[in-house]
């Protein structure tokens, strides 16, 4: 029905870059909030930074000036620039996006997630 396709984790040194993506595809009919949430090993998922259909963004107290979310509506895709990253940073990060669907019957947003993408700041 709805599919997340995530890419751009990997391995990196600590004060390096790295750029992630999440494409959503399928029966859509509208995407209201897309964010993205990471989950290191022995914690809980969290969010990391979240944007609005409008620009709107809200970013984790941890990644506030390092990190900057933005979306391109035509394309139903999600973008997290990571700058500036540390060990701390090392988790599996999740695309998040609120979807309604054409199948729908009901017009309100079901969340849907991406498989997870590794992302690795090596000290």
């Amino acid at each position: 029905q709805v599919q997340l396709v995530e890419s751009g984790g990997g391995l990196v040194q600590a004060g390096g870059s790295l750029r992630l993506s999440c494409a959503a595809s399928g029966s859509i009919f509208s995407i209201n909030v897309m964010g993205w949430y990471r989950q290191a090993p022995g914690k809980q998922r969290e969010l990391v930074a979240r944007i609005s259909s409008g620009g709107s963004t809200n970013y984790a107290d941890s990644v506030k000036g390092r990190f900057t979310i933005s979306r391109d509506n035509a394309k139903n895709t999600v973008y997290l620039q990571m700058n500036s990253l540390k060990p701390e940073d090392t988790a599996v990060y999740y695309c998040n996006a609120d979807i309604i669907t054409t199948a729908q019957t009901m017009g309100v947003g079901i969340g849907y997630w991406g498989q997870g993408t590794q992302v690795t700041v090596s000290s």
